[in-house]
């Protein structure tokens, strides 16, 4: 009988302050495995890179490569985070220094032509002969992708067809999944011939994963706080005879001399690079969550300037920190990290009349928002630019709304995506602007707006 050792991460999302003693255990224990000359494979699914930390912001992901080159991992599929939040370039050049492969099924530049750093599966063979299929796919974000200059194909009909092509070649079927647990379980039904869906996107935590259909499900949660171990018992006629799944908590892994040094090391050197000056503030530029301030209505403006809307809005928990005096990219990645994009809508005036209206509810500014790519805490006040309230009057550019007329409306692309307003997330006409974040058009205004903000007073 041969076992198998798989290990595996996802979601990692570059907090890197666990990666010191999750590197530490994955040598270790791929050291003890190749000691008992057996075969051990180590995985990662996905959104690794996040541009909210210095070291990816400032290496735009390659440092992460870097990370995962010294871990010894064998294989990685991408996720949202690396597809959408690298612009074209530095996502075609993110694993140029790459000693893994990168799984992406169904991930393609345009015309379906599969980028030469990308491969579909790939067969492993293990010192016992038996051949282990591994797949990946990433979350089916068919238009932000394409905006970018990819393509995608919808996951279940390119599986299919890879699954067709691998079929007779492998005895054993893994996936590498970034497209959620629902979906996951989906394929796990429909898919008899995968043994095992290494899973992520949706941060599910599988303590000891989850078997549907005879498919064994795995994933470890999100941020690091988990390590994935999967084993499979292969019988000399190269069936799976028997899969377990558990998880270790990174929390209780021996801990490492000086690994906070280590980790803190990372966030240093990113910020050095990220030191470049970009401007000098006359005057200080003050956050606050619960109030409009010259700040906010700044970053306001350059919304709407930078999507040449009638106007704008956004909410006032975007903004993290002040700024003042030397202003550096490693400041804005502080106030700003979030990989949101600006986005434009149109609207009649009616719509936009009630989207405007319930922006003004009591509940907003304290309530707490997850994913979306923010990375605040709460959604503050919203702030307005060319928009005025002057009791149940509206007025747009000082002129009094027409429920009629056609109006562009600039936003933070997180509103456009239906969990909020629902006006915005059925419009027609909708533009998003990639791979701008609203950092970098912060930094545009800083560089080549007003230096006083005088009608910001």
């Amino acid at each position: 009988m041969e076992t198998i050792h798989i290990y595996h991460t996802n979601d990692v999302h570059s907090h890197l302050e666990h990666w010191p003693r999750i590197h530490q255990f994955l040598a270790e224990r791929k050291k003890g495995h190749l000691k008992q000359a057996e075969d051990v494979f180590l995985f990662d699914i996905g959104d690794f890179v996040d541009r909210w930390h210095p070291f990816s912001e400032a290496t735009k992901g390659k440092g992460n490569t870097r990370l995962l080159n010294e871990s010894g991992y064998t294989a990685v599929t991408i996720g949202n985070n690396e597809g959408i939040n690298l612009s074209y370039q530095d996502l075609d050049h993110l694993y140029d220094e790459a000693s893994f492969d990168v799984l992406v099924a169904n991930f393609y530049k345009k015309d379906l032509i599969q980028p030469s750093w990308v491969k579909p599966f790939k067969l492993y063979s293990t010192q016992e002969g038996t051949r282990i299929a591994v797949i990946g796919l990433t979350a089916y974000f068919s238009q932000p992708f394409e905006l970018l200059g990819w393509q995608l194909t919808e996951p279940f009909l390119e599986l299919k067809r890879q699954v067709e092509a691998i079929k007779g070649n492998a005895d054993v079927i893994i996936l590498l999944s970034h497209l959620g647990i629902n979906m996951d379980e989906e394929i796990a039904e429909q898919f008899p011939a995968i043994d095992v869906i290494l899973g992520g996107h949706t941060h599910h935590v599988l303590q000891e994963g989850k078997v549907v259909n005879q498919t064994l499900i795995g994933a470890a949660g999100k941020f690091g706080n988990y390590v994935g171990y999967t084993t499979l018992e292969i019988s000399e006629q190269k069936e799976v005879i028997h899969k377990q799944a558990i998880l270790y908590d990174v929390n209780e892994l021996p801990v490492i001399n000086g690994e906070a040094d280590k980790a803190d090391a990372l966030y240093r050197k990113g910020k050095k690079m990220l030191s470049q000056k970009i401007t000098v503030l006359p005057e200080p530029l003050e956050n606050n969550y619960f109030q409009a301030t010259n700040f906010s209505r700044l970053l306001c403006e350059a919304l709407r300037e930078w999507c040449d809307a009638d106007c704008a809005f956004l909410n006032a928990g975007l903004l993290l920190g002040p700024l003042s005096g030397n202003v550096t990219n490693f400041h804005l990645l502080t106030v700003c990290p979030h990989p949101i994009n600006p986005c434009k809508v149109e609207l009649s005036g009616k719509e936009l009349a009630s989207v405007l209206f319930q922006t003004r509810a009591e509940k907003w500014p304290q309530q707490k928002i997850y994913g979306l790519g923010f990375r605040g805490t709460v959604m503050g006040t919203f702030v307005y630019d060319q928009i005025d309230f002057n009791q149940r009057e509206i007025l747009i550019d000082n002129q009094e709304i027409d429920p009629a007329k056609r109006y562009s409306l600039a936003i933070p692309d997180m509103f456009a995506f239906g969990r909020f307003f629902q006006e915005l997330y059925h419009c027609q006409k909708k533009r998003y602007y990639l791979p701008e974040f609203l950092r970098d058009l912060l930094k545009w205004k800083l560089q080549n707006g007003r230096n006083s903000f005088p009608s910001l007073s």
